[in-house]
């Protein structure tokens, strides 16, 4: 099998719709087989965590992994609807091998997703998931069959939500409350429903919950991150402080002030980041951010004495890049921001505590808080496409990108990769003028379409 070819695993692991490969039964039954083999140190009995969110199929998917792992010998921990950074949570508390979290994130209900973290709370690295596909399809683990005693238990776990309810509670500083704050929270019908709710009241804050009604099809239909009218909406309507809206598996954030006007992932790790070096806090006064967030948020970190260092897209890559080099705090544009100081992943609720902070300990507003963030003009635009292919192989795309990198020089950048989640190729141009890069983008994106749409 070439290393270079992933044929299960995305950016964010298994992705895709329900009931069609590789989001199957039997696909799962088979990487729980392997996941099973994998995480299995010695003699002794292991332990496998296994989350999910509010979505139809999670139930058909979940059981196909609990029996697929039960098969190879693994008992396996059921904690019900939990959102992505809680499972990462609670397989460390609870001393599992690994954890499972079955969900798509902010994509519809009808798609699903399986990804993976260590015993440590790590998402897997490329060389764990690639031997993982090796042995899915080389068959090498087809003969383990456990039997008798050796065949793996299921566990149900009850306390899991309170659990990773005291846990986010304790990253918010024990000295202060959230009591005069008014907070629209935007659960987007999904793992965080019962969750985020409880948290925000008990520090404090007077609660307006939406989007807390899943019904395993509802889970980011027109709510949550995704759909940031929604939280704007009840914001402004509500006469409340902020207004808060995470994706389906609680991994992500976006925020609003009173007046609307929202704060990004690059404007909250500014913000973030520039007091976090001001308290020295920020090891080398340095903070990961990816190759998609904005020039402002350099210039901004840089102007308070930090630096910016860049990473692939992908919180996971995000993750890797800090433990490299040795740093606390990092995350992308679209809301993924990551604390090592709280946990080991994006996380959407602690993200939301950590500002949160700020603006009580500053007696500021969201609105007088995002005024040091300067953003450079950005276009993003997402082209469908049929099939990927290398685009150095297609000059008629290629030729135009370097032509635009050279344009652009100091004053910009480009970026075009394909979404390693979904069909599709996506461009981004940033730049001091408006006009210039929607016309790039426009272009290369017209020219992308002809040959791979």
């Amino acid at each position: 099998m070439n290393a270079d070819k992933r044929e299960l695993f995305g950016t964010d692991g298994i992705r895709g719709v329900a009931n069609i490969h590789p989001m199957t039964v039997e696909t799962a039954l088979r990487v729980a087989r392997a996941a099973g083999y994998i995480f299995q140190k010695d003699d002794s009995r292991h332990q496998v965590l296994i989350g999910k969110d509010t979505r139809l199929s999670c139930y058909m998917l979940e059981g196909a992994l609990v029996a697929g792992l039960c098969s190879m010998g693994v008992d396996v921990l059921q904690v019900g609807p939990l959102p992505t950074p809680a499972v990462a949570y609670i397989t460390r508390s609870l001393r599992a091998d690994a954890g499972i979290m079955i969900s798509a994130s902010h994509n519809p209900y009808a798609d699903n997703g399986i990804k993976f973290f260590s015993g440590d709370g790590f998402k897997l690295p490329d060389s764990v998931e690639h031997r993982m596909e090796e042995l899915i399809f080389s068959g090498e683990i087809d003969s383990i069959r456990p039997t008798a005693h050796r065949v793996g238990k299921a566990y149900r776990i009850d306390d899991a939500r309170g659990r990773y309810i005291e846990f986010v509670k304790a990253s918010f500083p024990k000295e202060m409350t959230l009591e005069g704050v008014k907070v629209v929270l935007d659960c987007a019908n999904g793992a965080l429903y019962k969750i985020a709710p409880r948290v925000f009241f008990e520090l404090g804050a007077e609660v307006i919950p939406i989007a807390v009604e899943p019904n395993g099809r509802n889970i980011n239909d027109g709510c949550g991150a995704q759909h940031p009218e929604t939280v704007r909406k009840a914001t402004i309507e509500s006469g409340a402080d902020v207004g808060m809206a995470f994706d389906g598996d609680g991994d992500r954030l976006l925020m609003c002030d009173r007046n609307g006007d929202f704060l990004d992932g690059d404007c909250m790790m500014a913000i973030c980041a520039c007091d976090m070096i001001a308290k020295r806090r920020l090891p080398k006064d340095t903070m990961v951010a990816t190759v998609m967030s904005n020039l402002g948020l350099t210039t901004t970190v840089e102007n308070a004495g930090g630096n910016v260092i860049r990473s692939k897209v992908g919180d996971r890559y995000v993750v890797e890049k800090m433990l490299e080099h040795g740093l606390n705090f990092g995350g992308e544009q679209s809301g993924h921001i990551v604390f090592f100081d709280h946990n080991t992943t994006g996380d959407g609720v602690i993200a939301a505590l950590q500002l949160l902070a700020i603006k009580q300990e500053k007696g500021a507003t969201l609105a007088e808080l995002r005024c040091g963030f300067e953003r450079f003009p950005q276009t993003q635009l997402n082209v469908q496409i049929k099939r990927k292919q290398p685009l150095e192989e297609l000059p008629e795309v290629w030729d135009k990108i370097k032509h635009y990198e050279a344009q652009l020089g100091n004053e910009g950048r480009l970026l075009v990769r394909f979404s390693g989640t979904e069909p599709l190729l996506r461009i981004m141009v940033e730049g001091r003028d408006t006009t210039q890069i929607e016309a790039i983008a426009k272009d290369i994106g017209e020219a992308v379409g002809a040959v791979l749409g």
